[in-house]
């Protein structure tokens, strides 16, 4: 059976901040440990750079329907012919972390001709938008290291492949490790991530957002308790 989403979503929270190019560091080499991360480039960029956050891939997926529950399908394949071959509409085909993944958003029930299937996030909370993209990245952080605190304009999901990551939001603090179910946080809700553990954290991320708006924002106007300190 697929992983599944099961642990609650967050529910959204009020606030409006300043464009930050996010989610999890930029150039970490000569960083310690436990320095927060600065923002997160198109992974073209990495210029040899071994851990922060990297964007794989932007979808435009234009209009969502609202009559049917969707979800994230992480599957992995052998080549990227046979997942090119594989992909259906809303389907992106990404290399990253060391595999060949096909991403897509569909109906619980979708599942693509070959593959391994590795989980499935959902359903997805929708923001109310007109048009969608669908923004994938790739996460590696050593133990210690955070993000700013930020929210987004549209659900944010993590699957994580090895290490552990801890999240805070006002309603707590969450920890996921290595073959959990995915993890997500509903779209406008304030959060910090940490990686946590013994290793380096490496996850899967999909921001499902409004496609008009900023990938992320900073959020100004709430504090983390520190739940997520080593």
């Amino acid at each position: 059976m697929p992983a599944r989403w099961t642990s609650r979503a967050v529910a959204g929270a009020r606030g409006s901040s300043r464009l930050l190019i996010f989610l999890a560091g930029v150039s970490l080499i000569g960083r310690p440990a436990g320095a927060q991360t600065e923002g997160c480039e198109p992974v073209g960029q990495r210029a040899g750079r071994e851990f922060g956050c990297f964007i794989t891939a932007r979808a435009e997926l234009g209009a969502l329907p609202r009559d049917t529950a969707l979800y994230w399908h992480i599957d992995a394949f052998s080549t990227l012919s046979l997942a090119d071959a594989a992909k259906a509409r809303r389907g992106t085909v990404v290399s990253t972390l060391g595999r060949t993944w096909l991403f897509t958003v569909a109906d619980s029930g979708w599942r693509p001709v070959g593959g391994e299937r590795v989980a499935m996030a959902g359903p997805l909370p929708l923001v109310q938008a007109g048009s969608y993209a669908a923004v994938y990245m790739e996460a590696e952080f050593l133990p210690g290291m955070h993000s700013p605190i930020h929210r987004h304009p549209g659900v944010e999901v993590w699957h994580t492949l090895e290490g552990e990551q801890c999240l805070e939001t006002p309603d707590g603090k969450l920890t996921q490790r290595a073959g959990d179910p995915p993890v997500m946080v509903h779209g406008g809700v304030p959060m910090i991530l940490t990686g946590t553990g013994r290793g380096v954290r490496r996850s899967l991320v999909l921001i499902l957002q409004d496609a008009t708006k900023p990938r992320s924002m900073l959020a100004t106007d709430w504090s983390p308790a520190g739940l997520c300190r080593p």
